[in-house]
């Protein structure tokens, strides 16, 4: 190596240290790996154990709730022609599987990503250190992260679930820390006025108000996360992703078409449920 042909190992001492990690943090992995599994396992069994037109029925119930009698009922009919149709492309279980995963993985993004959000809202320094990161998170393809998250937790629905999680967190912090800087700072001085803590501020004044830019952010982990789902069949994960991903090996065209519209699917209801949620928290606001 010379200056005219530069040569930087960073690669290996990256893989050095990223093996030093697992061989001493084997115990945290671990540990990761049987919540996420067992919490998998769980929302699978919960979903796939009725017979299919219970679930259909259920489904349509939540976006009736979602969107309200007189608005829900549009959602309603296209959640019972849309599975129905899922389960006449005999893809049921594997569509249980793939909501059961994205459950999984957003609401633990949303757990990470709502709480980050608020504290960077709340301090600048944080704010600068995490939105580098965020970047660099939303840059790499969702393909990178499989590589360290299969070497750690091996083949399965975890590395699926948390790389979903990575790719799919950022924008839940930055519209959380949007929304909440977005407060009325006169609202925020009322209850300060009025000699409230700043917990109760939070939790009364600035989350209330903040409640539909954070629901975009929560939709937006939504739809990110079901983008991820064909990349997460690479990781053994199962579901529509395992079924497009072998479409693919196999050039099956009918197995792929119809488990990319079974996808198409459940992006569509969960999209409109979210919106929905989101919809009438600003009706509420208002």
């Amino acid at each position: 190596m010379s200056f005219a042909n530069p040569r930087i190992h960073l690669g290996d001492a990256v893989e050095s240290a990223f093996d030093w990690f697992t061989e001493h943090a084997s115990w945290l992995f671990d540990a990761i790996k049987t919540v996420i599994d067992g919490f998998y396992d769980a929302l699978y069994n919960v979903l796939s154990s009725p017979p299919y037109y219970v679930m259909i029925v259920i489904f349509a119930a939540l976006a009736l709730l979602a969107g309200g009698l007189r608005k829900g009922w549009p959602l309603a009919v296209f959640t019972v022609i849309g599975f129905y149709f899922i389960r006449a492309f005999d893809q049921w279980l594997n569509a249980m599987s793939t909501i059961a995963l994205v459950l999984v993985a957003v609401i633990i993004a949303l757990v990470i990503a709502i709480p980050i959000g608020i504290l960077a809202a709340r301090n600048r320094a944080v704010s600068a250190v995490v939105r580098p990161i965020l970047d660099l998170m939303q840059t790499l393809p969702g393909l990178v992260y499989l590589v360290p998250v299969i070497i750690i937790f091996g083949i399965g629905p975890t590395p699926g679930v948390v790389a979903t999680i990575i790719f799919a967190m950022p924008p839940g912090i930055r519209l959380t820390e949007l929304a909440i800087r977005q407060v009325d700072p006169e609202v925020v001085e009322a209850g300060q006025a009025f000699g409230s803590s700043p917990a109760r501020i939070l939790r009364q004044i600035q989350i209330p108000l903040a409640m539909p830019t954070i629901m975009a952010g929560v939709n937006q982990v939504i739809m990110l996360a079901l983008s991820m789902v064909v990349i997460a069949g690479f990781a053994g994960a199962g579901g529509l992703g395992g079924q497009v991903n072998e479409s693919l090996q196999t050039l099956n065209l009918a197995l792929g078409v119809e488990a990319g519209l079974s996808v198409v699917i459940i992006a569509v209801y969960m999209d409109r449920i979210s919106s929905a949620i989101g919809g009438r928290g600003r009706v509420a606001n208002a």
